[in-house]
């Protein structure tokens, strides 16, 4: 079974890779975008075949290590 976890800064936290590519992309004449929020995406491959039990365990993981629980969000997919 894989988990696919997405990490991002919450609301109202400054993005200063958010900036840079938002300024990036206003230089390459991509006028149309408004904003930028940058993240990361996890992919794991977990042996549990239960997707209650796998969702759990992920969570574990978020709070204990894969996010900053400051500053940071996540979400998970059991896939």
């Amino acid at each position: 079974m894989k988990a696919r976890v997405t990490v991002m800064l919450k609301n109202g936290v400054l993005d200063p890779q958010g900036k840079a590519v938002h300024h990036a992309l206003a230089t390459l004449g991509f006028d149309g975008v408004d904003g930028v929020r940058q993240g990361k995406v996890i992919e794991l491959d977990l042996s549990e075949t239960d997707a209650a039990k796998a969702e759990k365990t992920v969570g574990e993981m978020c709070e204990k290590l894969l996010a900053n629980m400051v500053i940071e969000s996540y979400s998970i997919e059991i896939l």
